[in-house]
């Protein structure tokens, strides 16, 4: 017989219609889009679970990656075997993922674009960080699904503990729709999922406090946060990416190289070569005259060497402008949350991940706390038996077969409950309750188990082990049911979990982040040699190239550092490099930043320009204290002195970021002015020297850290009319010797160890004798052998000497004759160069040694012996009002 089929007649716009709409969103939910909870496409997810079944964990040995690809195809992911390879290719490359979710051996691909090698040489296994993306997988944390045959099961999500979206971020093609999330910095995305789960409140702007911005496997800079802002709270955005380039000099040759360590995210160097080269052989880049791929497996360097007539910074322009070393990274934030997509926000994806860690941790412990309970009871069965274990064995032996013996079992009353119970320590009302309940039997399961039970756990110490298994069950329950009633200590659970997360996997970011979003920063602009920074009395500043002032002996006339007006001088000097931080500090205790290239430059005995025109000083505001800066460590400090004897000390890190107007650095008292400011570590000493001639030392330590706002404590007991003029930092263990000037020129070097450790608001003890040739002490500084010393009068003159050149003298002494003065001249301001440039190091032998006859007084070092200090105090009061 045969039969027909029934025709239904079918619009052809409908039936495409549907059939399309069923395509696009298989390809969208099962190919192309990520799930919003653990950031994973299905053909990522099954390679993972894949390896989950095969035990093929990180701390396994390697197995043939077309093992892993054959066990994705034939249990779940019915596509092309490529497929499947690419996806665990990218899944190894570490220049593809920020944080790679499979650990190769073999050829798996270059920066190059250079493809894997096929997968039947390479191996793989799971990656250590990937693992904790199925922790707790067999603890009914996730729901499950049949594969495509419906023969096994698989994972519709992981049971992430790592947020994998942000972090590793996704790209995929979709039908009609598209996603591209960046990779995060683990640190920072862990630090805001632990926020969220503290405060739901909290909004993106609160988040990018915390997530300042991708962070790309390969590095690179930023350009502007614009971008990230953008994509940030909208979902969308497009932020701009630049390879780290530098100049090299050569000297010899006359001629310069960029050379490039870092490129843009997803770019392919060997192609941006190529690019670059066709572009210079066109003409169209010009200034290059070879390009050169050096990169090895220490890490990326492309050399390209340019004309002697070309200016490394222009072509540096020109290649951020016309080839990939600059490229547009375009953020869609596009991911599956409940089986729909959706443009997720910086809040939205963090609170997703927090909202599933949270489903995650519930459900952990529910499974848990069932099966703690079943242990529970097992364990109790077989506690009971043994207490009775001749009654038991007459059961079974009378048994004719192991169910009548099972059913027995159930049957008979057993005693020895009650004992079994105070054994364990469990509490006497709990006990008694249970005895109420009438005569104590087994259950199914407990008559089961002790059928089961083998001859050994019937001796003494196996009867001890269960008790002991018995009174930690009841502690784990008792947890258990904690975390499931207190929603306090379920957040608690998640954040401690991804508090631990981040410690054991958390790392430095890779890409920098600059809120210039120029065409070329200054950083690239400016070369980072050492500055001379001068500051005058009237406010003016500029830098100079140190290289302009040249080593002079002891004595010398000096050179002209800068001109200034009769009523003006120069009181402020220091060396820092170009691109270096500045902090700067005003005597009313408030606290600017700029960078060292930021300030004007000028010829060496040019004026400079008003601090004023630079900085929005208040009335009366002038700058005391400038302090150079590579980075704002950590467990570093701002310690800082006011005329009055008040010191302070803080966290660096709070002035990392100083707004245009200035921060509050320390308040300060009426008729009080901050003076000095330095960077310690928190374990110096700190030697404060007043302009009488007296000086105090006292560890750091005496000093805890304070908040921007706070007043300070007692550093030093002032006598009557007098003011502290300089504060000098001290390594504990310092050999190195303290230099002081007085404003008549002379000065001397002293041990440091001289100098006895005090309590802190003691009245000190005498550093040098300020008599009437002397004049009073204007500066305090720490030396050695191997520093150059600069000295800055009125006039505007710096000498520059060898400090290995002026002798070590006791404290109660004048010193010697460090600058010739005129008769209204003096001295205001000393400092110590750490650098000397080789063609001006001299030795000690070829540095005068003037003694002016009758007017030295050498103390110890001409047989005296040195008086006793004046007025030595060993230290005021503890705690002073902050």
């Amino acid at each position: 017989m045969s039969s027909e089929l029934e025709r239904i007649p079918v619009a052809i716009e409908e039936e495409m219609k549907s059939s399309f709409m069923d395509y696009a969103m298989s390809v969208i939910i099962a190919r192309a889009l990520p799930d919003a909870r653990d950031g994973l496409k299905p053909v990522h997810r099954r390679i993972l679970f894949a390896q989950y079944q095969a035990s093929n964990f990180w701390n396994r040995p390697y197995v043939k990656s077309a093992r892993i690809v054959g066990d994705v195809l034939g249990k779940f992911h019915p596509h092309g075997d490529q497929s499947v390879y690419d996806a665990l290719a990218r899944m190894v490359q570490d220049f593809s993922m920020r944080y790679p979710l499979a650990d190769g051996q073999g050829n798996w691909g270059s920066v190059d674009g250079d493809p894997p090698a096929a997968m039947r040489y390479t191996e793989v296994r799971m990656s250590r960080i990937a693992s904790e993306m199925l922790q707790d997988i067999d603890k009914e944390t996730v729901d499950w699904s049949p594969n495509y045959d419906e023969k096994e099961l698989e994972p519709q999500v992981l049971p992430t503990r790592l947020p994998n979206l942000l972090v590793n971020g996704s790209t995929g093609i979709a039908v009609g729709m598209a996603t591209n999330i960046p990779p995060h910095n683990l640190t920072e995305v862990l630090e805001g999922a632990i926020a969220v789960a503290q405060d739901p409140a909290l909004t993106n702007r609160d988040l990018m406090k915390l997530v300042s911005g991708p962070d790309f496997p390969t590095g690179g800079i930023i350009y502007g946060r614009r971008g990230i802002v953008q994509a940030y709270e909208t979902g969308r955005g497009s932020v701009v990416v630049r390879g780290r380039a530098t100049i090299e000099e050569k000297e010899k040759q006359g001629r310069a190289s960029i050379v490039v360590t870092e490129i843009p995210y997803m770019v392919n160097k060997a192609r941006w070569i190529a690019a670059a080269a066709e572009l210079v052989k066109d003409k169209k880049l010009e200034g290059i005259s070879e390009i050169r791929d050096e990169s090895d497996r220490e890490g990326m360097r492309v050399v390209f060497d340019l004309k002697r007539d070309a200016m490394p910074n222009v072509v540096l322009n020109h290649l951020y402008k016309q080839t990939a070393l600059q490229s547009s990274f375009g953020v869609i934030m596009l991911a599956i949350v409940d089986g729909r997509p959706r443009v997720l926000s910086l809040r939205d994806a963090i609170g997703h991940f927090v909202e599933f860690r949270r489903e995650v941790v519930t459900r952990r412990t529910v499974f848990e706390l069932r099966e703690a309970r079943s242990r529970l009871e097992i364990v109790e069965g077989l506690g009971i038996a043994v207490d009775n274990i001749d009654r038991v064995i007459a059961i079974i032996r009378a048994a004719p077969d192991p169910e009548a013996a099972k059913a027995g079992l159930m049957a008979a009353p057993l005693g020895g409950l009650g004992e079994f119970l105070r054994r364990a320590g469990r509490p006497e009302k709990e006990i008694q309750e249970r005895l109420a309940s009438g005569d104590f039997r087994l259950s199914a399961r407990q008559a089961q188990a002790i059928l089961e039970m083998r001859l050994q756990r019937l001796t003494g110490l196996e009867r001890e082990k269960l008790e002991a298994e018995y009174r930690e069950l009841w502690v784990s329950i008792d947890r258990l049911e904690a975390i499931l009633g207190d929603e306090k200590l379920l957040v608690g659970v998640v954040v401690e979990e991804l508090q631990t997360l981040k410690q054991q996997y958390g790392d430095k970011r890779r890409t920098e982040i600059l809120d210039d979003e120029g065409e070329l920063s200054m950083e690239d602009m400016i070369a980072d040699e050492p500055m001379v920074v001068t500051v005058s009395h009237e406010g003016y500043v500029k830098r100079n190239p140190i290289g302009e002032y040249r080593a002079q002996k002891r004595g010398g006339r000096g050179v002209t550092g800068a001109s200034t007006r009769e009523e003006d001088f120069v009181n402020n000097l220091f060396v820092a490099r170009a691109h270096d931080h500045l902090l700067l500090f005003t005597n009313t205790g408030r606290a600017y930043s700029k960078r060292v290239y930021e300030l004007p430059e000028g010829s060496r005995a040019s004026r400079g320009k008003p601090l004023v025109n630079l900085l929005e000083l208040q009335s009366g505001e002038r700058v005391v204290e400038m302090l150079p800066l590579r980075e704002f460590a950590e467990n570093s400090f701002v310690f800082m002195a006011t005329k009055n004897g008040v010191v302070k000390k803080t966290e660096l890190s709070a002035f990392a970021n100083i707004r245009v107007t200035g921060i509050i650095a320390l308040s300060i008292d009426p008729g009080d002015d901050l003076i000095e400011a330095r960077v310690t570590d928190g374990k110096a000493h700190i030697l404060l020297a007043s302009k009488g001639g007296y000086a105090i030392r006292f560890s750091e330590e005496q000093v805890r850290p304070m908040g921007r706002g706070a007043r300070g404590v007692r550093g030093i007991a002032l006598r009557e009319g007098d003011e502290l003029v300089a504060m000098a930092v001290i390594e504990a263990e310092s050999q190195a010797t303290l230099l002081t000037v007085s404003e008549r020129g002379y000065g001397k070097r002293t041990p440091a160890g001289d100098y006895p450790t005090k309590n802190r608001a003691g009245l000190g003890v005498i550093t040098i004798k300020t008599t009437e040739r002397n004049g009073q002490v204007v500066g305090v500084k720490v030396v050695s052998d191997e520093d150059d010393l600069m000295l800055i009068t009125t006039a505007g003159k710096v000498i520059r000497m060898l400090v290995q050149g002026i002798p070590t003298l006791g404290r109660n002494t004048q010193g010697v004759r460090l600058v010739r003065l005129a008769a209204s001249e003096k001295v205001v301001a000393v400092e110590r160069l750490a650098e000397r440039d080789e063609d001006e190091a001299r030795s000690a032998a070829e540095v005068e040694v003037e003694v002016l006859e009758g007017e030295e007084d050498h103390g110890e070092e001409n047989g005296a012996p040195e008086p006793a200090p004046e007025d030595v105090s060993e230290g005021g009061p503890d705690g002073e009002e902050e």
